[in-house]
């Protein structure tokens, strides 16, 4: 089973054309899918946009009330997919965002790369000219601004397009006592994918194109105020040593606990 994990806030013009375009390419892989999406305190049409798809596709809405922010959505909805797996060692979560600067044709290499054999996959960004270019320069600098999260082979940890195995998302959850992030926003995306390395035995990437001509609500986020928010996440964040390759087999070995 894939669970595709899509963190939304007033999104509402994109996020059904980008589910309805995943079923397509989904459907051509051949896999088993489910779709959960958060609702984080949408003001726009998102809710009634969202009622509507879950007629036809499987489809999961987590409806927050009041805005709680990304990391609060992404934890959400990995804890959905850990709860509805019974097959961690071959289910995957993927996770992407609602607003098309991610497309779907991505989503059928991530999922070879799972079952190729890596445990996390994580998409690496190139940029089209409908994305701004300190959008551009602040994500190529981000792995400098918070080096203590760099994984190894990645040079965009901030793309917040990955896949991942359950049982290496399990892990990771026990390890810290079932919370993963600290942080927010791109620092939330770098933190995750640094914890989730920790208890993966094989980390691939892929490159994507990433294009903003497709969104209709302009970016939430200001350029220095956002580089002082990575640099910040940099200093913050501590990552505890990564468990050796025998810790993480026993934890494999053992029976399931609930995640919650």
């Amino acid at each position: 089973m894939i669970y595709v994990c899509i963190p939304s806030r007033d999104e509402g013009p994109t996020v059904g054309l980008l589910l309805w375009k995943l079923r397509r390419v989904l459907g051509e892989a051949a896999r088993e899918y489910e779709f959960l999406v958060v609702d984080d305190g949408s003001s726009d049409q998102t809710a009634e946009v969202l009622e509507s798809y879950a007629k036809a596709l499987p489809l999961t809405v987590i409806s927050h009330p009041q805005p709680l922010g990304y990391a609060a959505s992404v934890e959400d909805l990995l804890r959905q997919a850990l709860e509805r797996t019974d097959r961690p060692k071959r289910d995957c979560a993927v996770l992407m965002e609602a607003d098309f600067s991610h497309g779907p044709e991505v989503v059928p290499e991530l999922i070879k790369r799972m079952e190729s054999g890596a445990d996390l996959v994580v998409a690496q960004a190139g940029f089209s000219d409908s994305v701004p270019s300190w959008y551009r320069w602040l994500r190529r600098l981000a792995p400098y601004l918070m080096r203590r999260l760099r994984v190894r082979g990645l040079d965009d940890p901030a793309s917040g397009l990955l896949a991942v195995r359950l049982i290496s998302l399990r892990n990771a959850r026990r390890a810290r006592d079932g919370r993963l992030l600290t942080t927010d926003g791109w620092g939330a995306k770098a933190e995750l994918v640094a914890i989730l390395a920790q208890h993966a035995r094989r980390v691939d990437s892929v490159s994507y194109l990433e294009r903003h001509d497709l969104r209709t609500r302009p970016l939430r986020s200001r350029p220095w105020a956002l580089a002082k928010e990575l640099w910040r996440t940099g200093r913050r964040v501590r990552l505890p040593a990564p468990p050796a390759r025998a810790s993480i087999e026993r934890m494999e070995r053992e029976p399931a606990e609930s995640p919650s």
